[in-house]
């Protein structure tokens, strides 16, 4: 029989689903298992960063934390993970928590914070100081309210169901659909102009 370093190699195979041989790899994570949760890691983080990226409003240094969170939380978490749903499925929903406590963090830190006056605020090259530039898909996705944004992301461009998404946010499949449509028209409000 093999020895554990046996299953190991450099190189880490994906299965159609994008699935990295996960069901050995997380057996030997969760026994505590190092090697084998950075073989998960180099599998799984560069479609999680994008999926972070596009939650963190294309912010490079938030989307890192919320990927270094969601691992850190699936390392926590994989003794508890008992499978019912893929490994990137899980990691999915671990980035969207990540996401969402953060936004409640920055959320209380902003309600103890005293505002200047918006006019104070030194202004950064915007759209309206050159109207010539149009807004990629991209900036108009980053520009959504966390809550539109968040469902837009996980329904269109993760391919997730309205239920899934309230499951893993923990509200309504209605607003889900609501926030859903919301994204769609505020997308096309900024795309026409």
């Amino acid at each position: 029989m093999p020895t554990p370093a046996a299953r190991y190699d450099s190189s880490v195979h994906l299965t159609a689903d994008g699935e990295a041989d996960t069901p050995d790899l997380v057996e030997l994570a969760r026994g505590g298992d190092d090697r084998a949760f950075e073989q998960l890691y180099k599998a799984h983080s560069p479609r999680l960063f994008a999926l972070c990226m596009r939650l963190a409003g294309g912010d490079r240094v938030a989307a890192t934390t919320l990927l270094q969170d969601a691992f850190i939380a699936a390392w926590r978490g994989l003794p508890h993970f008992r499978g019912d749903a893929p490994f990137t499925s899980w990691l999915h929903r671990l980035a969207v928590n990540a996401m969402l406590q953060n936004a409640r963090a920055d959320k209380r830190r902003s309600a103890r914070v005293l505002f200047m006056d918006d006019a104070a605020i030194p202004a950064s090259e915007s759209r309206q100081e050159r109207p010539d530039i149009g807004m990629d898909l991209e900036t108009a996705i980053a520009r959504l309210p966390l809550g539109a944004r968040t469902a837009f992301v996980l329904h269109h461009i993760e391919g997730y169901q309205h239920n899934e998404i309230a499951d893993q946010l923990g509200i309504a499949v209605g607003t889900v659909k609501a926030q859903v449509h919301r994204a769609r028209g505020l997308l096309m409000a900024s795309l026409s102009r």
